[in-house]
């Protein structure tokens, strides 16, 4: 693909809310020029003054530096009117309220005087593109670019071919989507919803069903929800959050599109009708103060009364109806339930877990008493023996694994949730540094974290909530393990921290033999704040990193530090700026990777020693390797290398 900034310099956004301001600000963080319209000038200096709020918290936190603030900022320039706006831009991005009257006539209005070149992208959430396209003379450049709420926040971003829409579009979309550092999923079938909204719709309203039948109470759905599926946010507390209103009309233009799609439940209509729609009027399905950060109380002890088989089960199947259709592949939509959602895992797998069979009989039952909507996919039938493959070919499925010899990277792969550890991510980590540990073409391993949020997080809470003194106990010593292991590993490792690296990420970082750390950092043993304490291995090993004062002030006060704080306390080797961050790690991993492999390891030995036993035993271990060296090749050749004045080869041997 050619670069998207080489065709799209220029980029329009219609409407300044929510969405619009979060788009505009993201593409000028990219140095793409940005003119963000809106119907007058009070609304657009209200938002415009919430982009510059966001930009100067990201410099405070130095995520970007205050010079990359201002300039992003001064990339977005303001206008009232459509017309002129689209003479100028390559690429108009739309994110107008979900009314088709409404877009029909920005689309009109635009396609009239924007040059021939220019793309239209929608930012709906669920009206169809053909439909938008179909307003405009330029069908073949109209795609849906749907971003998720808030735009500066959330990774992911839904790319929704119409009908008609070129390759050429996709690509130049593409191609202005990565140049966002945004994940993509691609919906290639222009159906009401697209990938997310097509399986978060009939969740929801399922959920409502079951209330309305008296099967459950809100609060022991959104429990269950939270506490045992591990989803953040309860169903009915999500609704509250983005709007009733909002969801009824989105659902009521799906149905309009594909009565199938959706069974309506009439509480969305009659909560509609009172005005209950959620905090945004202090009611809804919870009731509301005028704190922002009010949130309603859902008690973990409710989580078991239900079986969430019976409310997730239509939006399984709609999962499975779009992966057989060719809306999206599975990977994508086990990708955008992740991300888009932040489900723990893909809704397939958890399909998988609870059994495609136990699925279909509770779907076969609901269509007995309900309906025709609750008939099972032909695939889940299809299927009901042999479990859908949702697993790429990484047999991993909370880390990844990279190796470019002598390099291996061992990468946290859960960035919806800031890379955040569960018990399922240790036991993958213990296999793979079993499986790296005797491959010889590895000299080298990295441990990072996916996306450009966090190294980790912590702990993932939503995986221990419920657990007995006994049962964390054993945790914490399974987590020690764990942790020994990689404080043990025979080859080098390095912590390359970008972003977060807090509690149990601050604690794997602290088993590594170097940590290397963005200038964009923040690093700490923060568990303090939950009225916990670090439980694998921090409070051991940081005090013998940064002192013991250090380290109680880091641990009692659940103190955060940036990378240049964490470099004074030498608890980091060095700090680099995070432009420049990925190009400096492999470059410092290449040059250890050079070394010869058994001096590194009892060398590394030798070294821990000193912390862990007597001065006595750490000498006569040192003697002992010191003298192994000597029968080595890697010894002859450093010595004739160094003679000849070469660079050696060393090989491990």
């Amino acid at each position: 693909m050619n670069n998207g900034k080489k065709e799209i310099k220029v980029i329009g956004v219609i409407g300044s809310g929510t969405m619009g301001h979060g788009i505009a600000q993201i593409c000028a963080m990219a140095e793409y020029e940005v003119i963000l319209t809106d119907i007058n000038e009070e609304i657009l200096s209200s938002n415009l003054s919430k982009i510059k709020w966001s930009l100067d918290k990201l410099s405070e936190k130095k995520q970007i530096t205050k010079e990359e603030a201002e300039k992003a900022y001064e990339r977005i320039k303001r206008s009232t009117k459509l017309s002129e706006m689209a003479t100028k831009c390559d690429l108009i991005i739309e994110a107008a309220p979900e009314n088709i009257k409404i877009k029909s006539s920005i689309y009109k209005e635009i396609d009239s005087k924007a040059p021939p070149h220019v793309i239209f992208a929608s930012n709906t959430s669920t009206l169809p593109i053909t439909e938008i396209a179909s307003y405009t003379t330029r069908p073949k450049q109209v795609i849906g670019i749907h971003f998720f709420n808030p735009p500066q926040l959330m990774p992911l971003v839904e790319i929704i071919k119409g009908n008609l829409t070129s390759e050429k579009t996709v690509n130049q979309s593409l191609d202005v989507i990565n140049n966002l550092k945004k994940e993509i999923v691609i919906c290639k079938k222009d159906v009401p919803g697209f990938i997310v909204n097509r399986i978060l719709g009939p969740l929801i309203q399922e959920a409502a069903w079951i209330v309305h039948r008296k099967e459950a109470t809100i609060s022991e759905i959104d429990s269950m929800v939270k506490y045992k599926i591990g989803i953040p946010m309860g169903l009915f507390e999500l609704a509250d959050y983005t709007g009733i209103d909002i969801l009824y009309n989105a659902a009521k233009e799906v149905s309009k599109r594909d009565p199938k799609a959706l069974n309506l439940c009439p509480m969305f209509k009659d909560y509609f009708d009172k005005g209950w729609y959620g905090k945004k009027t202090q009611k809804g399905f919870y009731e509301y103060n005028n704190k922002k950060t009010d949130k309603p109380e859902i008690s973990n002890k409710l989580s078991e009364k239900i079986d969430p088989i019976k409310i997730f089960s239509p939006a399984i199947n709609e999962a499975y109806w779009i992966v057989r259709k060719g809306v999206a592949s599975k990977d994508d939509v086990e990708k955008a339930i992740m991300m888009g959602l932040g489900f723990p895992t893909g809704i397939l797998k958890m399909a998988n877990k609870w059994g495609i069979k136990n699925v279909l009989k509770i779907l076969e039952e609901n269509k007995k008493k309900y309906g025709k909507y609750y008939s099972p996919d032909p695939l889940i039938v299809e299927n009901a023996n042999n479990e859908l493959e949702t697993s790429t070919n990484n047999e991993y499925e909370e880390i990844q694994i990279k190796i470019e010899p002598p390099i291996a990277e061992l990468i946290l792969n859960r960035p919806h949730r800031l890379n955040t550890i569960t018990i399922k991510m240790m036991e993958e980590i213990e296999n793979a540094l079993d499986s790296i540990k005797n491959n010889k073409e590895v000299r080298v391993l990295i441990f990072r974290g996916s996306g450009n949020k966090a190294f980790s997080a912590g702990a993932d809470i939503n995986t221990f909530v419920g657990l007995s003194a006994e049962d964390a106990v054993k945790i914490a010593f399974r987590f020690h393990e764990v942790f020994d292991k990689i404080e043990n590993f025979p080859k080098p490792t390095i912590a390359a921290i970008d972003g977060y690296a807090l509690g149990g990420g601050c604690e794997i970082a602290l088993t590594c033999d170097f940590r290397i750390s963005s200038d964009r950092s923040e690093i700490g043993q923060t568990e303090i704040s939950l009225g916990l304490i670090p439980g694998a291995g921090g409070t051991q090993r940081l005090p013998k990193i940064i002192g013991e004062s250090k380290a109680k002030e880091m641990i009692l006060l659940g103190k955060k530090i940036s990378g240049e704080e964490a470099e004074e306390l030498r608890l980091v080797n060095t700090v680099i700026p995070y432009k420049e961050f990925d190009k400096e790690i492999k470059k410092f991993a290449s040059k250890l990777a050079e070394g010869p492999p058994i001096a590194l390891e009892l060398a590394k030995l030798s070294i821990q020693m000193s912390r862990n036993e007597t001065a006595k035993n750490g000498k006569k271990f040192e003697a002992e390797a010191f003298g192994k060296v000597f029968s080595s090749k890697d010894l002859m050749e450093g010595i004739s290398s160094f003679m000849m004045k070469k660079k050696p080869e060393f090989k491990g041997e």
